[in-house]
């Protein structure tokens, strides 16, 4: 089983780049742009990444991010998660990035885009991994401070397919950026965002609803609402799961308990992703091994979730029967 996910080609819907910053390679660019921070050694850094709930995280993602500075840096972060994705026969990936977390701190929108658009670029003539990227506002920012983004990020536009919304979910619903949604959906951008991993099945409705969102991240607590569960099949939205994260975070106590299978059996579409893989101890390959594992998956189920993640990307559909087809073919020869 192993060796079928690992071989399987698949693509990563839900990834924040921000989050798969190795504690070797920042200590590597910290050196370089002789920043200081706050751990002795690679070692000493894993051992913070004991996180009690998504804020623990957050707090440490961000202080990482701090010595994120120069183009060369965002290409570094991103080149080095699209060799994994190689290495994983990950084909297709959607990356999220946070510009506010850079911004914020006085690094230009144009430095942030420029040194990741940049390494998607080689990675797809190098590595044979295609990419597309989603502009995220930092929930527990204003909507004014979204505005900002949004205008920053029209010169890009043509580096940038989607927005997503992501950070402290709880007390900051959906809602909150009703008309930056409205504004960036009139820009050309597709709306994509996180709701139901700690908020509850309200904010996923919110999404829905209020947002128009084309696919949810995480929606976990869609669970909790049987109308809701039907109505995300009836529009056919997509879930991007990270089991690993939901563990990480203590979103769900033990993967054996995770809801995965359940949300399956219900009719939803599901996909298997890694979230922030380098704080949450595993990419995409290890998710679906530790879920399937735990919950004692079949082939025809992990075959299911892999061709979701194809079927619910941000491709064109050409782009998805060229993979579709390239999946049939692997999946044939088992």
């Amino acid at each position: 089983m192993i060796d079928f996910i690992e071989k399987l080609p698949k693509a990563e819907l839900h990834l924040h780049i921000e989050g798969t910053f190795e504690p070797e390679l920042m200590f590597e660019i910290a050196k370089r742009n002789q920043i200081e921070i706050p751990f002795a050694s690679v070692k000493e850094l894993k051992k913070a990444y004991q996180f009690n709930c998504l804020q623990d995280f957050l707090d440490i993602y961000y202080q990482g991010a701090q010595v994120l500075v120069y183009e060369q840096d965002f290409y570094d972060l991103t080149y080095a998660y699209l060799k994994k994705c190689a290495a994983q026969n990950v084909r297709h990936t959607e990356i999220m990035f946070d510009p506010q977390t850079h911004t914020e701190r006085g690094v230009s929108f144009e430095t942030v885009i420029n040194g990741i658009s940049l390494a998607c670029q080689v990675a797809k003539e190098e590595l044979e991994v295609s990419s597309i990227l989603i502009m995220s506002y930092l929930r527990h920012l204003s909507e004014e401070k979204a505005f900002e983004t949004l205008q920053q990020s029209i010169p890009f536009k043509d580096k940038i397919t989607a927005i997503g919304l992501d950070s402290s979910e709880k007390g900051n619903p959906p809602s909150k950026f009703k008309n930056v949604f409205e504004a960036s959906i009139k820009a050309g951008f597709i709306p994509l965002a996180h709701a139901g991993e700690e908020g509850d099945a309200d904010y996923i409705w919110e999404a829905l609803d209020i947002l128009k969102v084309a696919r949810i991240d995480h929606g976990n607590n869609a669970l909790q609402d049987e109308n809701l569960i039907r109505e995300i099949i009836k529009r056919d939205i997509a879930l991007t799961v990270c089991p690993l994260s939901n563990t990480a975070l203590q979103v769900v106590d033990d993967l054996k308990n995770h809801p995965l299978k359940k949300m399956m059996e219900l009719g939803l579409k599901i996909t298997v992703n890694s979230d922030d893989p380098a704080y949450f101890g595993g990419q995409v390959n290890q998710n679906y091994i530790a879920i399937q594992k735990a919950l004692q998956l079949s082939k025809k189920d992990i075959y299911e979730l892999v061709k979701n993640s194809f079927q619910y990307s941000l491709l064109d559909n050409e782009t998805k029967q060229k993979y579709l087809k390239e999946l049939e073919t692997y999946v044939a020869t088992c």
